[in-house]
């Protein structure tokens, strides 16, 4: 019942020291982050009323809340994380509610963590300023989304080293989960995507089969 579930994730994460806000309906969710501001938001996909991903659209349209896509469906990861969306993190049912909450604390984690000082990262047209969490591409802003500016960060720090799809999921999050490397690859395609906007030749990322993936050094 999913709202016996919903109440116990909210006992669970109350425990956990957070202060939770339940809704069980798509529009009812919507009308709750608008009024209340929360810090993140835990949405089903298969809600009435108004469906999840449509919840979450109308999020990112107004405000960069980090999402937290809850699915009983693996097929649908690419749709949660990829060019429609861009969650910050998944959870496919059946899940451990303990899991939830470290998800939760998590990205909690990583969107609340003060920015990094340093220098600017550059390859080639590609610039990553750490300091101002800008990343450009022939002087063109790209807009990405918290993960994908931290695993963009790890690759441009090193360039022609690789790097496993767990190390790129650790930069992000700040602790990586086995059976989640999937979603390193959809934030991935997701940010080649972004880049080939700016620039449809450009060829930054490379795919090393079987092991991750590293910044091109050089046009190959």
């Amino acid at each position: 019942d999913e709202k016996e579930l919903n109440k116990v994730l909210q006992a669970y994460l109350t425990k956990a020291g957070y202060q939770t806000l339940g809704a069980y309906r798509g529009d009812e969710a919507l009308h709750i982050w608008e009024r209340e501001s929360p810090d993140l938001v835990l949405l089903d996909l298969n809600l009435p009323g108004i469906d999840g991903l449509e919840v979450a659209k109308r999020i990112r349209k107004v405000k960069d809340t980090p999402i937290i896509m809850v699915t009983a469906r693996v097929d649908e990861v690419d749709r949660l994380i990829g060019l429609e969306l861009g969650a910050d993190d998944y959870i496919t049912k059946p899940f451990s509610p303990r899991e939830v909450v470290a998800r939760v604390k998590a990205v909690l984690r990583r969107s609340n963590r003060p920015p990094e000082a340093g220098g600017i990262l550059q390859l080639r047209d590609l610039r990553l300023d750490p300091d101002r969490h800008v990343v450009t591409l022939r002087d063109q802003a790209v807009e990405l989304t918290p993960t994908e500016f931290d695993m963009l960060k790890l690759l441009l720090s090193q360039p022609g080293r690789v790097f496993t799809r767990l190390q790129l999921l650790e930069s992000a999050q700040g602790v990586s989960y086995e059976g989640y490397e999937r979603s390193v690859d959809v934030h991935i395609k997701n940010l080649r995507h972004k880049l080939k906007e700016v620039d449809p030749a450009s060829t930054y990322i490379e795919t090393v089969f079987g092991v991750g993936y590293r910044a091109t050094p050089m046009e190959e």
